[in-house]
């Protein structure tokens, strides 16, 4: 019975933990987005299920970001770090079992008058320095590494999430520099006849000098304009095949923004700022949080005596032969208690470093909570006047336009100067550039949105949960 009790009060003490509870920190965020005149007003009911198929309709765009899944460089160095977190907390996790060693040896010796030998053989199989985790010790440090494997994990969610997003806006600027390099051939043709039919006129004694040469520089602008763009345009490519990894296929490029702006999906409706706890960044930082909680057991549990068991079972013999007889077999056992004494109070002051880290960790946390609220706000505010913005930005250069056409009509027919043509001509250049960055603003707020929000389930792999047996 006493061996019982004693076996029973081991055990007991062998699932203690000296970890603090750890308590769920309150989101240091207003619970809703902010609204008014510079915000979508939106719902409190939950957040759909996303994916980036739901939000990037496009074929094109959906093969490139698969394409980026499988072969950035980046989620392959994110891969290996998470294969390095969980080989790490498999190599802490094993120090809860004993570690069991087999060995054998063979010594021969002479000497002496006689001149003879003497031979030893011996095999053997022990447990060495086995520690018994009376206060959860080791278990609080599996406890951390495991909280930091799942870190890691979370931070390649993040760098997955951000490539998506890095890739969609790559292939938006990219239809937009196409639409900017259109309409830059399309001013050059139209600077073109406006050159021929000004010296013409000058030749037939109707035009004066600087009426040409203004011409000519509104020509020579656009030429350079139609150089700048052909050059945006290969360096988007070049910008998407670092991000794919691989050569792109031209026909996954959009023609123009005004093709591919709309194949950019809204969000539904009806965020909760409680959403931002999905964000792989905030996962991150809350499971860093909980590794330093986990270190503060074990800074405690170093306050405590160690037991340390040792066993061995072995055969010895003089001869080989003899080596597995019956009277070879020898065993022994044995059992170390250390207790600090002395240590200048470096352990009490191991357990406030680990607090130290724990508030840190903590601050980083609210931190990261914070930040992502800001940029979903941030999103949600530009959002709010972008249909507007558009809708503005649409009719200038529709009116331009005309304005342009009656302006042109007019100097043909000697009613208005050259100077006015050409007001007018720069003036539908410019409103047709700003148009084109609208248009592109309003699709990359649609990413901004999409990637602030984060938790998208199909960037999300098997729970890490689930692939290791939780420590307790």
């Amino acid at each position: 019975m006493k061996r019982i009790s004693a076996c029973l009060i081991a055990a007991l003490l062998a699932s203690c933990s000296m970890d603090p509870k750890y308590v769920e920190p309150e989101l240091p965020v207003p619970p809703s987005w902010p609204v008014g005149d510079a915000y979508l007003r939106q719902s409190e009911s939950a957040l759909p299920a996303l994916g980036y198929r739901d939000i990037f309709r496009d074929p094109r765009l959906q093969s490139l970001i698969a394409q980026a899944l499988a072969n950035n460089r980046d989620l392959r160095i994110a891969a290996a770090n998470i294969a390095v977190a969980r080989e790490q907390y498999r190599i802490q996790r094993a120090e809860r079992l004993p570690q069991v060693d087999a060995g054998g040896g063979a010594n021969v010796s002479g000497g002496g008058g006689n001149g003879g030998t003497r031979a030893n053989f011996s095999t053997n199989v022990g447990i060495s320095n086995f520690e018994i985790d009376l206060f959860g010790r080791v278990a609080s440090l599996t406890r951390a590494q495991q909280n930091r494997y799942f870190a890691t994990e979370a931070a390649a969610r993040a760098t997955r999430l951000a490539l998506v997003a890095d890739v969609a806006n790559a292939w938006l600027t990219y239809g937009a520099d196409a639409s900017l390099l259109r309409i830059a051939q399309e001013t050059v043709t139209s600077a073109q006849e406006s050159v021929r039919l000004t010296r013409a006129r000058l030749q037939g004694g109707i035009a004066p000098r600087t009426d040409l040469r203004q011409a000519e520089q509104i020509l020579a602008a656009a030429q350079s304009d139609v150089a700048e763009q052909r050059t945006a345009l290969a360096q988007d490519v070049n910008l998407l095949q670092l991000l794919v990894g691989a050569p792109i296929d031209p026909t996954l490029l959009p023609v123009s923004i005004e093709e591919a702006a709309p194949r950019i999906a809204e969000l539904p409706s009806g965020l909760d700022s409680r959403i931002l706890l999905r964000r792989p960044d905030v996962l991150e930082a809350e499971y860093q949080l909980r590794a330093a909680n986990a270190e503060i057991g074990a800074a405690r549990a170093a306050l405590f005596p160690t037991i340390s068991l040792t066993g061995l079972l072995g055969l010895a013999s003089g001869a080989l032969t003899g080596l597995f007889s019956g009277g070879a077999f020898s065993w022994s056992a044995g059992a170390n208690v250390n207790y600090p004494i002395f240590r200048a109070g470096a352990g009490r002051a191991g357990v406030r470093l680990s607090e130290a880290q724990r508030t840190a960790a903590l601050g980083s946390y609210e931190r990261a909570i914070q930040t992502a609220f800001r940029e979903v706000a941030d999103a949600l505010a530009r959002r709010g006047t972008m249909a507007e913005e558009l809708r503005a930005r649409t009719a200038q250069a529709e009116a331009t336009a005309d304005t342009f056409r009656l302006v042109q009509a007019r100097y043909r027919g000697g009613i208005d100067s050259f100077l006015s043509s050409l007001d007018a001509q720069r003036s539908l250049y410019a409103a047709q550039r700003v148009l084109v960055s609208t248009r592109l603003l309003q699709a990359t707020n649609l990413v901004a949105l999409y990637r602030s929000l984060g938790g998208d389930a199909s960037l999300q792999s098997q729970p890490v949960e689930t692939q290791l047996p939780p420590t307790r």
